[in-house]
């Protein structure tokens, strides 16, 4: 058992690394970063959506911003599209499960605003559906994927691939990423 719990940190590790030897993920999530920025100096939003780990990993990086990571400061508008259970039930049977993030995208998204779609594969069809929507709306896009990007990779303004296709490793690289956002956003916006 030892062994098993050393190898699943040394591959955890090995995911990490590989996010510090390819140059353009740094690239990628300042840019991302920079788009959070401005969103938020402009007074607008960003919504975060994903299904399962994913839709836990959105949630988590909102409640980050929305709340507060390490300053005490004030609030900034951010909010997984998951978290109001009547709205997402009603849609999925109404329509369809592919249609709830893109409906909600469409009430709440504006331009300028963000949305953050997280798919360890890149191809949820609800995400994928609602960056489409996002773009329409003249909202900035980002996907949060695995090694391949999936669709979310051709139709994302930005797509931060992790280097791996094990979701696990990946999913554990998608909240180190949400936290470097939140830490840079946080420290750009309230340190003076």
């Amino acid at each position: 058992m030892i062994n098993e719990i050393t190898n699943t940190i040394q591959e955890s590790i090995a995911v990490k690394q590989s996010l510090l030897d390819n140059k353009e993920l740094p690239a990628a999530i300042q840019e991302a970063v920079q788009y959070c920025i401005d969103c938020f100096r402009n007074k607008g939003k960003v919504l975060l959506c994903g299904n399962g780990g994913s839709a836990a990993d959105a949630q988590h990086i909102a409640a980050e911003l929305s709340g507060r990571f390490n300053l005490d400061r004030e609030p900034l508008f951010a909010e997984a599209l998951h978290v109001n259970s009547s709205f997402l039930t009603a849609v999925a049977n109404d329509y369809d499960y592919d249609e709830v993030f893109k409906r909600m995208v469409k009430a709440a998204g504006r331009n300028g605003d963000v949305l953050i779609g997280i798919s360890t594969s890149g191809n949820s069809a609800n995400v994928v559906k609602a960056i489409r929507q996002a773009a329409e709306l003249g909202m900035i896009t980002i996907g949060l994927t695995g090694k391949n990007g999936g669709k979310l990779n051709e139709v994302c303004d930005i797509c931060i691939r992790v280097p791996s296709t094990d979701t696990a490793r990946v999913q554990e690289s998608h909240i180190l990423i949400g936290h470097i956002i939140c830490d840079i956003v946080e420290k750009t916006l309230f340190v003076v």
